[in-house]
């Protein structure tokens, strides 16, 4: 099945080669979760810091049990420093 992941800022310069957009298509298994997402892209851990699913907020805790399914758009963020 085939979800939109989206990595935003620094985190850019983890798309894979033909991103357009800042996002990608990803195929996925029925039994992939966000961490796995995260940990296939290699994402430093300090720099994955907002995880949306369809718009919703996943904490840190529940990233390892929140699987994925067709149609999902994951969409990460790094920290967020302004001034």
């Amino acid at each position: 099945m085939k979800v939109t992941v989206k990595f935003f800022a620094t985190l850019a310069d983890y798309l894979p080669a033909g991103s357009h957009n800042n996002q990608f298509e990803l195929e996925v298994a029925e039994s992939d979760s966000v961490a796995d997402i995260i940990e296939r892209f290699r994402l430093p851990e300090k720099l994955v810091h907002l995880v949306l699913i369809n718009g919703n907020y996943v904490a840190a805790t529940a990233r390892a049990d929140q699987r994925l399914r067709g149609g999902d758009q994951l969409a990460i963020w790094p920290p967020i420093a302004g001034g």
